[in-house]
């Protein structure tokens, strides 16, 4: 038996999952669907920074565009200590594509301007 506490929505609901097929203490279907996300394939939103050479900017902040699995959360981090960002970058600007040879993306939150 696994605890869960859903966050699809404000209400938090405590959920028990035996497996995937049988959760309770849901109040939605989203909370059945978040609990059978979680013990199938969990993913997150991974949020971090890069390198960059600006001299007032030493880092951008950046995101992946939608969850990646749990699983790649920190191979995707040492793959963002590698990277330098040297020209203008915009926010929604992509940094690295299809980042682990996923469909996510890392994007820039902030502007930087050379």
């Amino acid at each position: 038996m696994k605890e869960l506490t859903c966050i699809v929505c404000p209400v938090g609901c405590h959920l028990m999952a035996e497996d995937e097929d049988h959760v309770t203490g849901n109040r939605c279907p989203r909370g059945l669907a978040y609990a059978k996300a979680e013990l199938t394939n969990p993913k997150r939103m991974v949020t971090s920074t890069v390198r960059t050479n600006h001299p007032m900017f030493p880092r951008l902040s950046v995101k992946t565009d939608k969850p990646i699995s749990k699983a790649l959360v920190f191979e995707a981090l040492d793959q963002l200590n590698d990277v330098m960002i040297t020209k203008d970058i915009h926010i929604g600007d992509i940094v690295i594509s299809h980042i682990l040879e996923t469909d996510v993306d890392i994007i820039a939150t902030k502007d930087i301007v050379y």
